[in-house]
């Protein structure tokens, strides 16, 4: 049985295009999504539309790792930050 440690994450690598990685805890992430939508509300993903604003952060997180944006992907990837 996987040890539940493996299923917690401290915060998010996030990796767009032409830009250095940068670390974000989860609140940080989740106040950088609601500003990407709020000015780009298309490229939430169809599915989660219907869903409630922490509903669709949740979901986004837990379910995806990448969205197609102007210019190449934005892809994001849980991480721990200690060992």
């Amino acid at each position: 049985m996987p040890d539940p440690i493996m299923y917690q994450e401290d915060g998010y690598v996030v990796l767009r295009p032409d830009q250095p990685e940068q670390l974000m805890e989860p609140d940080e992430i989740r106040d950088f999504f609601k500003t990407l939508f709020a000015a780009e509300p298309d490229l939430l993903p169809s599915e989660l539309s219907q869903l409630s604003e922490t509903a669709q952060l949740d979901k986004l997180l837990e379910d995806y790792c990448e969205l197609d944006i102007e210019g190449g992907f934005l892809q994001w990837y849980a991480v721990r930050f200690e060992k």
